[in-house]
């Protein structure tokens, strides 16, 4: 037979139409956020997978300083591998500020995916990576000039090598503005001449790895024998390859990270409903009790009271999918594709997110509920009856101290007698700051590192040379530029820059006397590292170590750096005297070809992970602000009803005592307001402390270091959204406390 019961419910949702409604709202708000992003993630994983295969992706690359001989490669094909010829040319652009690293149109390997227009065919023509074209405001039909000549852009593509634009495997971050990819004809290519030509050579194993421990050590093997044929500049297997391996790592860091959002936000809003329910079961404690002595089962009252928060989760889980596949997967596929360089977009039904987005919420729902609604049931039907639903034998109120005055007593009472409300609120208001401060905190982060780069580079210019050669222009100096890589522990092992510097060095100024070696401060913090200790470091396509003692720490965050005298690093490194392979400079150096150039790094180059991820990331970092304070609101609102609600009766009778509204309004919602500044105060600086921590390890998974900085701004920030937030609610509340009428304080008297 149909429980009776059930007929309660649609007076239940009527009565508290706007609790629903808002709870409605804010979860289909973020099950769809949420559902979105993973259907987008497991679908472009999908694409991102198979691409490997469909593309021939390589399983890695190396570059010699000159052009292999056809022998060499013979000979290197026996050990296992098909090495196929992939040299590029670099170009810096004209129409924009970039470099474009330009290839053949690859046809064996690393294939290319032409998402618009279509592959070039004359000597002028051009495709260029799209993303890169997208943040550089270039369609098919523009040209791009760089040299002496101009291309017309024919296509936008894909490259399947290029899924994230690094263009250094030792790089913090891709860098997809001022970096792109292109390939040309066999014609346009020849015509580019060989200033900036890189001797680039990818190969794929006859019988692929299993596994990454495989594929490393067949790696370690195929470096070995790279050695002995020639000068090898580069060396990146596929399992150390950024631009291919970023994006698919990437992707499963945020699946982990929406999912573990979405349920804290679901255990919160399971407690609102608990806590709320909690209060509509005191409320009607005489009702429950003649329910039990008339037969029905506490199982049966407890799954009335679970039946509307399960049912508002249900149907939000149910609406919020609907929009993630409609609505909230183009916000996710805008995003993805404002940081990554994929095929085109095709969404593909994803059970595990539909388990994720609906049916564990739903659980996670119930259980909460069923646990807290539970413990609030097991009482006798006399009790209830009674409206005695303490489990304890009741004992007097501690006394407050008298040298309190009254009114400040009475607020005290107040928020011990709606304790579990308020512990709610302190949680909710913690999580919302977390949320707010990730939304702002990583904006104010990458903005302070550009303004340390700017203060600690070293130069203007950082010239590395192929060869020695000597320059006129004036302040130039010379260095020794190198690099080593830190060995593999908690941390990946990465790329160390070693820096031999002249000892009366214009551009440093240390003391670097005989063996002194000090480490850059992003060196010190990364991986703790303080003066008088040992580091050691190794070769990066070899097994040499070397170990050197840390005289002291340099101020300098553009990267995880070693500095040494020039003399020192030439007797480590076993080279002459007075070698040198680079220059410093503040001024562009114009009588150097760019054919003896290696590379270049300018403010920019060391500015590029900040500068991407501000683009790419700074709406969803504005996005987190908001939703943060969505949620404060919603829980300092639905909390601070409750209290109004629990205390209506006494509320009433304050008012038969002669107390005005604004009175009354000063014991309750001034009791909510404390809290609720008390608990901004509190948790500011353990959220500070857990987004250091937090930062600590999101950045120890990126290359190179960002010092941890959060300006006094962002709190005050955060703090005046809130006060303004609640001073909106504290005037509904106000409403709510003048709509209370005296009678009620005549009725349910006990």
């Amino acid at each position: 037979m149909r429980n009776p019961l059930n007929k309660r419910l649609p007076r239940e949702l009527k009565s508290e139409l706007i609790k629903y409604i808002i709870l409605f709202i804010f979860l289909v708000a973020v099950i769809g956020f949420v559902s979105g992003f993973l259907v987008t993630s497991g679908s472009l994983r999908i694409a991102y997978d198979e691409s490997f295969e469909k593309y021939n992706v390589e399983d890695g690359n190396f570059e010699y300083y000159t052009k292999a001989d056809e022998t060499v490669i013979d000979t290197l094909e026996k050990e296992g591998v098909k090495i196929y010829e992939n040299f590029y040319i670099e170009k810096e652009t004209k129409n924009v500020d970039s470099t474009l690293r330009i290839y053949e149109n690859r046809e064996d390997v690393d294939k290319v995916y032409l998402m618009e227009g279509e592959f070039p065919v004359t000597k002028d023509e051009i495709a260029i990576d799209r993303m890169y074209a997208d943040n550089n405001n270039l369609k098919v039909g523009d040209k791009i000039s760089f040299g002496d000549s101009e291309w017309t852009i024919t296509g936008l593509v894909a490259f399947s090598d290029y899924s994230s634009l690094f263009s250094n495997p030792s790089d913090m971050m891709f860098d997809a503005i001022k970096f792109g990819v292109a390939v040309v004809t066999e014609e346009g290519f020849n015509s580019l001449g060989e200033a900036g030509l890189h001797y680039s050579y990818s190969w794929k194993y006859d019988n692929a790895p299993e596994d990454e421990t495989e594929e490393k050590k067949m790696s370690e093997a195929f470096i070995e024998e790279l050695s002995s044929y020639g000068v090898l500049t580069n060396f990146v297997p596929q399992y150390l390859n950024p631009s291919i391996k970023y994006t698919g790592n990437d992707m499963e860091n945020d699946r982990i990270l929406f999912i573990v959002f979405l349920y804290i936000v679901i255990a919160i809003i399971a407690f609102i409903f608990a806590v709320t329910t909690s209060n509509v079961i005191s409320k009607e404690a005489n009702v429950i009790g003649t329910l039990r002595a008339s037969g029905y089962t506490k199982g049966e009252i407890i799954r009335h009271y679970m039946a509307m928060p399960v049912l508002v989760t249900l149907i939000s889980a149910l609406v919020g999918n609907i929009l993630g596949y409609t609505v909230f997967i183009k916000v996710a596929v805008n995003i993805y594709y404002t940081n990554y360089s994929l095929p085109t977009f095709v969404a593909v039904w994803n059970a595990d997110a539909f388990l994720k987005t609906t049916v564990i919420p739903v659980i996670i729902m119930i259980v909460i509920n069923y646990v807290i609604i539970t413990n609030k049931m097991n009482l006798s039907p006399m009790k209830f009856l009674r409206r005695d639903l303490s489990k304890r034998k009741k004992k007097k109120a501690f006394r407050l101290n008298t040298k309190i005055d009254i009114m400040n007593r009475f607020r005290l009472r107040v928020i011990f007698q709606n304790m579990p409300n308020y512990v709610t609120l302190i949680i909710g208001i913690f999580l919302a700051n977390v949320i707010m401060i990730l939304g702002i905190a990583f904006p104010a982060l990458l903005e302070n590192y550009q303004h340390i780069i700017s203060d600690s580079i070293i130069s203007n210019y950082q010239y590395v040379l192929k060869i020695e050669v000597e320059t006129e222009t004036e302040g130039a100096e010379k260095y020794c530029a190198g690099s080593l890589v830190t060995l593999e522990g908690k941390l990946k092992s990465e790329s160390v820059s070693i820096y031999g510097m002249n000892t009366d060095s214009e551009y440093l100024s240390l003391d670097l006397d005989e063996d002194n070696v000090y480490i850059s401060s992003s060196f010190s913090e990364k991986y703790d590292i303080s003066e008088g200790e040992t580091i050691t470091l190794k070769e990066e396509y070899g097994d040499k170590e070397y170990s050197f003692k840390v005289t002291g720490v340099y101020d300098y965050s553009a990267g995880i750096a070693v500095f040494m005298s020039r003399e020192f690093f030439n007797e480590t490194f076993s080279y002459e005297m007075d070698y040198f392979n680079g220059y410093l400079s503040d001024k562009e150096i114009e009588d150097i070809d760019e054919l003896f150039i290696a590379t270049v790094i300018t403010e920019d180059d060391l500015n590029k992970m900040s500068r991407q991820m501000s683009t790419s990331m700074g709406g969803v970092f504005e996005m987190f602000f908001w939703f943060g304070l969505v949620m404060f609101i919603l829980i300092i609102y639905l909390l601070s009803k409750l209290v109004i609600e629990k205390n209506t009766q006494s509320i009433s009778m304050t008012k038969i005592l002669g107390y005005t509204n604004k009175e009354i309004s000063n014991l309750y919602i001034m009791s909510t307001s404390l809290v609720a500044i008390v608990s901004f105060i509190i948790t500011m600086p353990i959220v500070n402390e857990l987004m250091r921590i937090v930062c600590a390890v999101m950045l120890s998974e990126y290359r190179g270091w960002i010092p941890y900085y959060i300006p006094s701004s962002v709190f005050i920030k955060i703090m005046v959204a809130g006060i303004v937030s609640y001073a909106v609610i504290a005037f509904m509340q106000f409403g709510k406390v003048k709509k209370i009428p005296l009678d009620v304080a005549l009725k349910n008297v006990e």
